[in-house]
């Protein structure tokens, strides 16, 4: 499987902290709960997985997944962030 180089690792990890708990809000964390991949985009990731395993995924497929695998793995960070802002246990997640 592929792995993110080191570069894109950095540029995910710097996104993610714009997103702290004094930048996101309460409106915009609905919104990115809202967020997904389309059913083409879906069906193109596992078409994708589906090659590497196989072992049959060309370079170019690979970065493809790859891209595909750090915007997943960033959307689901940031609805996790989301999600705990919006927990009524949690005060709105200010604090």
């Amino acid at each position: 499987m592929a792995t993110a180089a080191i570069p894109d690792a950095v540029e995910s990890a710097a996104f993610l902290r714009l997103w702290d708990r004094r930048t996101l809000t309460p409106t915009l964390a609905r919104h990115l709960l809202k967020l997904g991949f389309d059913a083409g985009d879906q069906a193109r990731m596992r078409e994708l997985a589906a090659r590497n395993q196989a072992g049959t995924i060309t370079p170019a497929e690979l970065l493809e997944l790859d891209d595909f695998l750090r915007a997943s793995l960033t959307l689901t960070v940031l609805q996790a962030r989301a999600r705990r802002l919006l927990r009524p246990d949690d005060g709105g997640g200010r604090g």
